[in-house]
């Protein structure tokens, strides 16, 4: 007989595993499907994480584990997979791997989000080679050298600060005349004095032969253009919602995050969205722990309103 789990959640980052984790203590038949054979999502690749509660300063690889530990701890049932399709049925869903097929009452989609890129000429002629999304990951690679860094969010200031502490110099590149990250992100960032802030300006196009060499740069007030020698360009200009294959399941907004409240229902039942696929405030750790715990909780409301 076809196994018929409670819900499946999709994806294993802070959103997944809170779900994970309240799923397995409210004795539901569950299961996460992780992409990577890492769990924690994008907070693996954050250097420092010094705003959850309880854990200032803890590293993002080693947050990852504990919140990972802590889901195995309460029985938490996990497979490798990424989904490439969702089906509805008339008593559920049946979620489609490349190799598996899962068949649900309900699914939470916490499939997190990807770097947005910049796109312009060089940026995918030079990417691992010069050109990162990941500032903890492939930092280490430019020590002592010039590095430029491209947002203005949290992730962009957190990246500057961190390349700083290795790098020669850091350029930060912002196309406005304010930051839109933490004030106490942007008054550390401030205090550097390796590092120099680029007002109103764009990245028109990544220059190199084998790796990255410079970077022209566009001054959208002044129409000034100019060229930086750089080794290394840092992108941190958003994100985009991993959504696919739930493709017109349930209402989404024009940027593809699905539309759901603090309950994380989203237009179809026994489908919720938790952490950074759905339309929020505030895209960080807290808050996507928060999303798991919510999308369980509507969930078992809704699995014994339908057993009434």
């Amino acid at each position: 007989m076809e196994q018929v789990y409670d819900v499946v959640i999709v994806g294993s980052g802070p959103a997944g595993l809170s779900a994970a984790i309240y799923a397995s203590r409210a004795k539901l038949k569950s299961i996460v499907l992780e992409s990577q054979p890492v769990s924690g999502g994008q907070i693996i690749n954050t250097y420092e994480v010094d705003n959850y509660p309880g854990l200032p300063g803890i590293e993002g690889f080693e947050l990852g584990e504990k919140m990972r530990e802590h889901a195995d701890r309460t029985g938490a049932q996990f497979a490798e997979g990424r989904v490439c399709r969702v089906q509805k049925e008339k008593d559920g869903y049946v979620v489609f791997t490349e190799e598996e097929q899962y068949r649900t009452r309900g699914v939470i989609v916490a499939s997190g989000a990807r770097h947005r890129k910049l796109g312009v000429p060089g940026e995918e002629e030079f990417c691992g080679m010069g050109v990162s999304y990941c500032a903890t990951c492939d930092g280490a690679f430019f020590r002592n050298k010039t590095t430029a860094v491209v947002g203005g969010g949290d992730v962009a200031l957190e990246d500057a600060i961190f390349l700083a502490r290795m790098c020669e110099k850091v350029y930060v590149i912002h196309r406005r005349d304010a930051f839109r990250g933490a004030k106490i992100l942007q008054e550390r960032l401030m205090a550097l004095e390796n590092v120099e802030i680029l007002w109103d300006s764009v990245v028109e196009e990544i220059h190199g032969d084998e790796m990255v060499q410079s970077i022209s740069i566009s001054n959208k007030k002044s129409g000034e253009k100019s060229e930086i020698q750089v080794q290394g360009v840092f992108i941190a200009v958003g994100i985009v919602p991993c959504t696919e294959g739930f493709d017109k399941l349930a209402d989404m907004d024009d940027s593809g995050y699905f539309e759901a409240g603090e309950d994380c229902r989203t237009s179809e039942k026994m489908l919720y969205a938790a952490g950074d696929v759905r339309t929020k405030q505030l895209r960080q750790v807290v808050t996507a722990a928060a999303d798991g715990a919510n999308a369980v909780a509507s969930l078992q409301e809704d699995l014994l309103a339908g057993s009434r």
